[in-house]
């Protein structure tokens, strides 16, 4: 099982603690790579992915491609800020 966390790369708050403990945090440069970089990470055995919620909403597959796919879990997180 491998765990990511995306966040957009303004967002100075969200997954300060995954990132200090060394796991997986992926940073957007833009929000709408949301969908390219789930595709990556599933294609590189990621199983479980965290979003924010504001940075989720930029996703055009999250709840109709991703919502039925059972190798995957995306936890969509409340965010701290507000910078997407």
């Amino acid at each position: 099982m491998k765990i990511s966390f995306l966040k957009y790369k303004e967002d100075k708050e969200n997954y300060k603690i995954p990132k200090s403990f060394g796991m997986d945090v992926f940073e957007l440069e833009t929000p709408e790579q949301i969908d390219s970089k789930i595709e990556e990470l599933r294609k590189n055995n990621y199983t479980t992915i965290f979003i924010p919620n504001e940075l989720a909403s930029f996703s055009e597959k999250l709840f109709s491609k991703y919502q039925y796919d059972d190798q995957l879990n995306i936890i969509i997180t409340p965010n701290k800020n507000k910078h997407v």
